[in-house]
């Protein structure tokens, strides 16, 4: 399967770029995340919401399973490299519909201690 499809790809592309345009800085936009990936054999999951324009780092929230989300930038490279505790890869959650922005996401995950989806 592939991690992140083109139309996914186009989508957080979009956001980087909107968010970059705009030039925000402190005051992000606050974006529905755009994909889920996580760990079958771990805790980890990440809700991504852009991607720079080279296409090698992505914005959104992280949970490595160590009980302290947090809103950050990750490495798609390192992504495909992760392997959890039975050597399985990454995947994306197929049937992830966002129902909120991530800020929300990022709120609940904090008093849960985890992403909560």
């Amino acid at each position: 399967m592939t991690l992140i499809t083109k139309v996914l790809t186009e989508q957080l592309l979009a956001n980087g770029r909107t968010t970059r345009r705009d030039g925000h800085g402190d005051e992000a936009l606050d974006f529905n995340p755009v994909v889920k990936l996580f760990t079958p054999d771990a805790q980890c999951t990440w809700l991504l919401t852009e991607l720079d324009p080279d296409g090698g780092l992505a914005f959104g929230l992280c949970d490595l399973g160590l009980g302290e989300p947090e809103l950050g930038y990750v490495s798609l490279i390192k992504l495909s490299s992760v392997r959890g505790k039975f050597g399985l890869p990454v995947e994306r959650d197929l049937h992830f519909e966002p129902n909120k922005s991530i800020s929300a996401y990022a709120e609940e995950a904090r008093a849960n201690r985890r992403i909560v989806t």
